[in-house]
C-alpha cells in the first residue's frame, strides 16, 4: 500500500492490520536523529603536505541540522560515533515514512466514518 488511492481498495480490518503491523516496525524514538550527514576533506595549508596534491585530510563528518527561522547546525561528528548517527538517521527516515502511512490509512478510516481507535 504505497498512496491515498490503494486504501480505498482495501477493507478496514485490512487496514487495521497494516497499522498494526507498522506501529511494530517504527524505531525506538530513542534512536533518533533528524539531520544530513555530510563528508568533508580539508587542506591544512602545510607546505610539502600530501594533502595539497590531493582531496585533503580526512573524511571528517558533520551533522547538519535545518531549524526553522534559523541558521542550520553544523555539529562535528567523530569517527567512533559515525556508525551510530548513520543508523540514528535511517531511523527517522523510517520513522518518518512510516507515520506518513499511518496517518494516510487514519484519513481512510475517518472518510469511512470509521472509529480511529
Amino acid at each position: 500500500m504505497t498512496g491515498p488511492t490503494d486504501w480505498a481498495e482495501h477493507s478496514s480490518a485490512t487496514l487495521r492490520r497494516r497499522r498494526a503491523s507498522l506501529l511494530r516496525r517504527l524505531p525506538s524514538l530513542n534512536a533518533v536523529l533528524r539531520g544530513s550527514l555530510i563528508e568533508r576533506y580539508k587542506r591544512c595549508g602545510k607546505p610539502g603536505c600530501k594533502c595539497a596534491d590531493g582531496p585533503g585530510h580526512g573524511p571528517k563528518y558533520y551533522l547538519s541540522v535545518s531549524i526553522p527561522g534559523a541558521r542550520p547546525v553544523m555539529e562535528y561528528v567523530p569517527l567512533d560515533y559515525h556508525d551510530e548517527v548513520v543508523e540514528f538517521l535511517e531511523n527517522h527516515q523510517q520513522t518518518h515514512r512510516i507515520i506518513l502511512e499511518i496517518c494516510a490509512i487514519n484519513l481512510e478510516l475517518l472518510h469511512r466514518r470509521e472509529k480511529l481507535g
